[in-house]
Formats: C-alpha cells, structure tokens, sequence
C-alpha cells in the first residue's frame, strides 16, 4: 500500500498530461500537489506543520527556475526587437543553408558547451530560440533541444552533478574521476545513436541518411574530446568538448565536409562581418560571462556563493531570513521545523549573465524607450503560467521527499531495486531518469538517489562506481522528461498547453537511452 500511494499522483500526472486533449501543466501539476498533500497528510501522518512549511520554501525555490525563464525571455525578445536575430540567421544560412548542419551546429554542439559552463536548464533556453528563427517549427524545437540536452549533463556547470551530486557519499577523488571515465564512457556510445532521434523531431531520415557522415563528424567534435578529458578531469569534459565541437562543426559545415548539398530558396544575403558580430554580441558575452563565472579557479563563482551572513531578520513563526554577502537569500526554520530554501541571487542565471546582458545591448543596438518596454512587458506577460506549474511542481516534489527512509520518492525507488534484484545494474539508470523526473536536476537526483544505488551496489557485491556512473547517467537522460526543462521551454518559445505532447514524445529516446545505458553496463561488467 506504501508504494500504491507514492507512485499514483505520478501515474495520475502523467495521465492527465499525456491523455487526448490533455490538462496543461498550470493545472495538471497543483492538482497533484494537493492530492500528494492529502497523501502525506492522511495516508503518511506527514506533520502539518512541515508540509505547510515545505509549500512556503517552495515559493522560494521556484525562484530559480521561473526568474531564469525570465531572462531568457528577455534576451529572447531583444534578439527580436534589435534585428539581431534576422541577422545571425543570415549567417547561419551563410555557413550552410542545409538544415540538418544548422540543427547540429546550434541544437548540438553549441548547447553541448552552454551545458558544460551553466547548466540550470540554460542550454535549451538559449539553443532554442535560436532555431526558431531559423525558420523551425517550434514544437518541434522543443523536442529536439529537450533530447539533444542530455549527453553532457553529467558534467553539466563545471562538472557539479559529479562532484558536488556524490558529495555526500564522502568519496575519494580517484573514485569520482572514475565515476566520470564510467559516465563519459556510457554517453560517448549513446552519442551515436540520441542526436539521430532528435533530429528525427525536425528532419526526414532521408535528410539524415543524406548528411549522416556530418551528424557524425559534429558528434565526435564534441564527444572525442569530451571522452578525453573525463580521462584526468570530471569538471571541464562538457564545456571544453562542446567549444571545440562548435569550432569543427562550423568549419566542416563552411567547407561542406560529409554534408548534402542544400539550395536555399530565394537569395541569401551577404552579412558584414561587424554585423555579424555586433548580433552575435548578446550570445558571445552570455558565452564569456558564464564560463567566467562558473569556472571556480578564476576565483569570481566563490565570490558569488559566499555564504557568509551579511544581514539576518527573524520573522517571527515563519522563520530565520538570511542574506549573505554575495546575496544568497536563506529562509531557514520555517514554521519552526527543520524546512529551509535559498535563491542564490547573483550566481542563478538570471541577473547574472541574462538581465546583465540585456542592461548592456539595449545602448548597443541603440534601442529607442518604446522598444525597451515592449522587451520587459512582453516578458512579463509570459510568466504567469510557468510559475504555477513550476510552484506546483516543487510543492508535489518538497512533499513527496518527506519521510527520510519512508518518503515516497524513496520508497519508489526501492521498490524498483527489489523487483529488479540482481538484475538491478540493468534499470539503475531510470532511477537516475526518475529523480530528474522530479526534481528537474542531474544534481539533486544523484544526491537523493545516489545512497540507495551505493547501498545496493555494496549489499549486492556489484561495481559501486559503475553503479553511480549509472546514476549520474540516468540523472543526465532524465533532462528529457523533466517537468522543469519542458516548462522552461515551452514558456520560452510561447508554446501553450503542450507539455504533456512533448513528454509522450521525448519519453521513447529516454527509454533506448536507458537500454544503451544497461548494455553498456553488462559490457563494462564482464
């Protein structure tokens, strides 16, 4: 009965979002909040007290991901307004009007270094619009950014869902360099097979057959490389292997290298290389100021994350308030129980490098008063529904992690582990897809799920590190189901009511992830 009701708002989710004419998430997602609410309440005897505090630090945490649709929008919308985004089509059409070299050069490679310095769902959110104005559809666009977004995950911001995501485990460094050799190994073979069914979303497979020698070239551009490096480093291999993929995949499109000869209907116009650059100059300094501030040896991403308390005000029955010297706000014992959430003000992407970026191009494109307000009130006028959906998200999600050992989401996963028995080393990896599910990041899955897949690797005498490397793995294929990335997105790109489509859409390339994953593993085992 435990399990029964831990996994039937899930299933019940999952239902109303994916039926014929399916409830959109702004309803769907509060709804099975409030069911999982009653759950815990009634069924767990979960305290009041602390799930009323868990709904307040969700207001909180929804924060970050709401606030980062925000800036993306906006830096979306000056695309727009300034011209910019007509001209770097231009360019694009420039270097190669096949559609196929634009998906992989934009939707692969330049996503694969964007995830490698940001992570935070920020490789979508940028890739995407980009695309579109291309010409792509944009439901389509959803769907392939959402599943090409997976193979660098693991080492997504700098490698945090290795690092920090088994932090707790207090494992040694040669374990965690060798979780990430295990991880790269895994996604390096996926990566053969996950950018064809994305770009499956968009083209034929005839168009794919006709420029299947350049997929592969701008794959192993980025994996190669990335593969490498997971060799000495478990920080860098995403965010390096993506900018050198970029720079290949560029060059072996201009040369048409591998590539099917595409003719463009109507003329192309020539673009100067200053205005080139000056549209290009939005991206490049999001490019400069991300990998500037998530690289921790050039000293600013600590700067940005001092928690030292600069100030702290009691609430009173709501809580402790905190605001630390690099602005991080902390709501800590809220309603008196042990429920705490932050918003890391400067280190989300959301001033720093979006608005920030914006502030700076609005003289440079030298746009006028009424287009400065149309940019921030069409922004705002989007909002509203992602951040319903993502509140009921993070409430369902702050409320089905109660319970420690007797949690939901725990006892789903355990569940899964006794049915599996000693075959459990082939579905580890959707216990990872399962806590992405939930929780929108490879890092909070590997630091719920990660223990449980310890645990069972050490009881059932099995490879711990192949055993995380799993999870890290799982966590990473997750990106294409997870409720936060497909909000993100769709709110992004204007797409209303279509989550529960893009979810049924991108949950088969997740499940032959998954089969790759466990072949792999029984490879790696024998």
């Amino acid at each position: 009965m435990p399990l029964f009701f831990s996994i039937t708002p899930i299933v019940l989710l999952i239902w109303m979002m994916t039926k014929r004419n399916g409830i959109p998430s702004y309803m769907a997602l509060p709804l099975t909040a409030v069911i999982v609410y009653f759950t815990q309440l009634f069924w767990f005897e979960s305290s009041s007290l602390l799930l009323h505090a868990n709904i307040i630090t969700a207001l909180v945490s929804v924060l970050t991901p709401i606030t980062i649709i925000l800036g993306a929008i906006l830096l979306n919308k000056l695309m727009q307004i300034s011209g910019a985004e007509d001209v770097v089509r231009n360019w694009l059409e420039n270097i190669s009007p096949n559609p196929v070299a634009q998906l992989m050069i934009i939707g692969w490679a330049f996503a694969f270094m964007i995830e490698g310095a940001s992570g935070f769902g920020t490789p979508a959110a940028i890739a995407a619009p980009i695309l579109v104005g291309l010409g792509f559809n944009p439901l389509r666009v959803a769907l392939l950014t959402l599943v090409m977004n997976s193979v660098p995950v693991s080492f997504g911001a700098v490698g945090t869902p290795t690092w920090f995501g088994f932090a707790n485990l207090g494992l040694s460094d040669g374990n965690l360099l060798e979780i990430g050799r295990l991880s790269a190994l895994i996604h390096f073979v996926a990566g053969f097979v996950i950018p064809l069914l994305a770009l499956r979303f968009i083209v034929s497979w005839q168009e794919i057959r006709g420029n299947i020698l350049f997929i592969f070239l701008s794959i192993l551009s980025c994996t190669t490389p990335y593969l490498l490096l997971a060799q000495v480093n478990y920080e860098f291999p995403a965010l390096i292997g993506g900018a050198i993929g970029l720079a290949l995949s560029v060059l072996f499109a201009r040369l048409g290298i591998g590539i099917k000869r595409y003719e463009k209907k109507g003329t192309v116009r020539v673009v100067p290389f200053s205005k080139i650059i000056k549209a290009m100059m939005p991206t490049l300094l999001l490019i400069v100021i991300l990998i500037i501030t998530r690289i921790h040896q050039l000293g600013i991403k600590g700067l940005l994350n001092n928690a030292d308390i600069q100030w702290q005000l009691n609430l009173g029955w709501l809580g402790e308030l905190n605001v630390s010297k690099s602005l991080i706000i902390n709501l800590q014992q809220v309603l008196g129980t042990s429920a705490s959430a932050s918003y890391k003000i400067l280190y989300a992407p959301a001033i720093i490098p979006f608005l920030l970026v914006v502030l700076l191009c609005i003289p440079l494109f030298q746009l006028n008063r009424y287009q400065v307000k149309q940019i921030f009130c069409e922004t705002g006028s989007r909002v509203f529904k992602p951040f319903i959906a993502l509140f009921g998200a993070l409430v369902m999600v702050n409320i089905m992690m109660l319970g420690g050992e007797n949690a939901p989401v725990i006892i789903i996963g355990k569940a899964l582990a006794v049915m599996t028995g000693e075959s459990w080393l082939l579905f580890s990896s959707f216990l990872g897809a399962l806590g992405s599910f939930f929780s929108g990041s490879n890092t909070v899955s590997n630091l719920t799920f990660g223990g449980i897949q310890y645990s069972i690797a050490l009881n059932g005498g099995m490879n711990a590190n192949l055993m995380l490397a799993l999870q890290s793995v799982g966590g990473a294929m997750g990106n294409m189901i997870c409720l936060n990335n497909i909000i993100a997105v769709c709110s992004i790109l204007g797409i209303a009511n279509a989550e529960g489509q893009i979810m049924k859409k991108t949950i088969l390339p997740m499940l032959v992830y998954g089969v790759i994953a466990a072949v792999m593993a029984l490879i790696l085992t024998f």
